[in-house]
């Protein structure tokens, strides 16, 4: 089969339009829908359903479709592959991870990063979907719990718990609560029961919610949780590595926590020797080390 065909008939439908198409790959309307009719004719078969507000791809050009984006994103490996056979890293890494890590641990720390190794460009990610690590739809993840998908390279990095925090200024204005009881008399600030985010999470939030607190504020992430809390609302649920940074955070009811959530560093076995890879897996190894060695030494203040 004609690699060009294949490439054009990819683009057309990526695009859903024969002229996008050609735009993307700098050829004519006319010379784009040629090569589309050249490969449904070697096919014996038609590719797309025409219409006036574009194109639709049948039955077996949705089955070709996926075979040329598997292809596609080989490539694209292939091609990361290549690139890291330099001695700098540079290039793109893309790195997946969940809104609530990405926005309040990682993001403030890559300044950093991006002072060692200035001529790389970071795709950050941030969502709550586990991507396909093996098909590339990102180079690196850092998940909350140990990635289930086969040929990944994994490292676990640390572990984390779900605690109850309130501002200062909440706190002088409403007191703070002692006991579980004590919660009737406040808002609770936490993530949806139905959002994504760790069992763990849930399970602690349905523990509090079983207390009778008259009025909550709910949010689809821990960014927008903290938001709440630092803007007085009430007493959230909410990672414990923020007190690093948010160190105003006062820590409600010490007692009471979740289970203990791993946090997992991931990659394809084929990104093993990736220089791009490597820099960034060594950066976050060494500020989560950096991390522990202060909780540490804060506990042992503390004590």
């Amino acid at each position: 089969m004609d690699w060009d065909k294949l490439r054009i008939f990819h683009a057309v439908a990526d695009a859903g339009s024969l002229t996008h198409a050609g735009e993307t790959l700098h050829l004519s309307q006319s010379a784009v829908s040629r090569q589309i009719r050249a490969l449904e004719d070697s096919l014996n078969t038609t590719l797309f359903h025409r219409h006036a507000r574009g194109l639709i791809l049948t039955e077996q050009g949705e089955l070709l479709f996926d075979a040329t984006t598997a292809m596609m994103k080989r490539l694209d490996a292939a091609a990361a592959r290549i690139r890291d056979s330099e001695e700098e890293v540079f290039g793109e890494l893309r790195v997946t991870t969940t809104t609530g890590f990405g926005t309040l641990w990682l993001a403030p720390r890559l300044p950093k990063f991006y002072e060692r190794y200035p001529e790389l460009k970071i795709d950050l990610l941030l969502e709550e979907r586990v991507l396909d690590l093996p098909m590339r739809e990102a180079d690196v993840a850092i998940r909350m719990k140990e990635p289930s998908q086969a040929d990944l390279i994994r490292k676990r990095l640390m572990h984390i718990r779900m605690r109850l925090y309130a501002s200062p200024e909440y706190i002088a204005a409403h007191g703070k609560p002692e006991r579980l009881e004590d919660l009737s008399k406040h808002r609770l600030v936490c993530q949806q029961a139905g959002a994504a985010q760790v069992s763990a999470g849930a399970i602690l939030v349905q523990t509090l919610l079983a207390y009778d607190i008259p009025s909550t504020l709910t949010v689809n992430n821990y960014f927008g949780v903290l938001q709440g809390v630092i803007n007085h609302l009430g007493i959230g649920v909410l990672p414990d590595y923020l007190t690093e940074d948010f160190p105003n955070l006062v820590r409600v009811m010490p007692e009471i926590e979740s289970a203990e959530v791993p946090v997992f560093l991931a990659y394809p076995e084929e990104l093993r020797q990736s220089k791009r890879v490597a820099a960034f897996r060594d950066f976050v190894t060494e500020e989560i080390l950096a991390y522990r060695k202060r909780r540490v030494e804060e506990g042992a203040i503390a004590g």
